[in-house]
């Protein structure tokens, strides 16, 4: 019987990385895909020589959708995989007329069409399983609209909905799919300045890569349609109503756009 892999895009850095360790340490064979000079390779022989598992690594630019179907085309091809992370994904805070068509297409494409099109592309391979994963990685923006961010919450929203559409569709199957909408992560000094710099909201939500991972991976195969790694942010945004929490988030964004 050949061996399963589990695919996880973003895995060079951040929340990507993170899981692709944690799902090593529990001896699962994995298939890193991410950007090229991300330092993949490396990170891949890391795996490789620490916790004796198989690590497939592929490097390509997801926002391009000839590059998903393709990379989609080359796994089913090649892998019988039980696991699937949509963790790749891209943000960022601009005043709207001031970005380009060219920002506001990579985010699209990135985070919706991305997801949406590997997950339709790899489904019959996770269903060929005794049993498959499915976990996409929203954000706590898709909770609520966001001046100066606009696109970016947008696209996260829909991932939650997606993926909670696509939990009950396949419920009486062997595959289950999980959302998790963590907050702005500590990936390197550089982003945890700039979220600090957000003020009370940003502090509120800053979250570690690898505390989040644990969870994510836990709770993925209790079979969680929902998993929430910051109950605190999640209920404050809920009882906060749009008309307050919309102008406070608004701020907070304005003021780092500025600096």
């Amino acid at each position: 019987m050949k061996s399963m892999y589990a695919v996880i895009t973003g895995a060079s850095q951040g929340l990507g990385k993170s899981i692709a360790e944690e799902l090593a340490k529990q001896n699962n064979n994995l298939i890193l895909i991410s950007l090229p000079e991300q330092n993949l390779e490396q990170f891949a022989h890391y795996l490789i020589w620490n916790y004796s598992i198989e690590v497939i690594y592929r490097e390509t630019d997801l926002s391009i959708k000839e590059n998903v179907l393709e990379t989609a085309q080359w796994i089913n091809k090649n892998y019988p995989i039980n696991i699937l992370i949509n963790n790749a994904g891209i943000g960022g805070s601009k005043k709207f007329d001031q970005a380009t068509s060219q920002y506001i297409d990579k985010i699209l494409q990135l985070n919706i069409v991305a997801t949406s099109l590997l997950t339709h592309q790899l489904l019959a391979n996770l269903k060929n399983q005794d049993k498959g994963y499915i976990l996409n990685v929203s954000s706590l923006a898709a909770l609520s609209p966001i001046g100066y961010k606009t696109v970016y919450p947008a696209s996260k929203a829909f991932i939650h909905s997606f993926s909670r559409g696509l939990s009950q569709e396949l419920k009486d199957s062997n595959v289950r799919v999980s959302v998790v909408n963590p907050g702005a992560m500590a990936t390197n000094d550089e982003v945890t300045k700039r979220i600090e710099k957000q003020g009370f909201f940003g502090k509120l939500t800053l979250l570690n890569p690898s505390t989040v991972a644990k969870k994510c991976i836990r709770n993925m195969f209790k079979g969680n349609s929902l998993i929430i790694v910051n109950p605190f942010s999640w209920i404050l945004l809920h009882l906060i109503p749009i008309w307050v929490r919309l102008p406070l988030m608004t701020k907070a964004i304005k003021k780092e756009v500025n600096q």
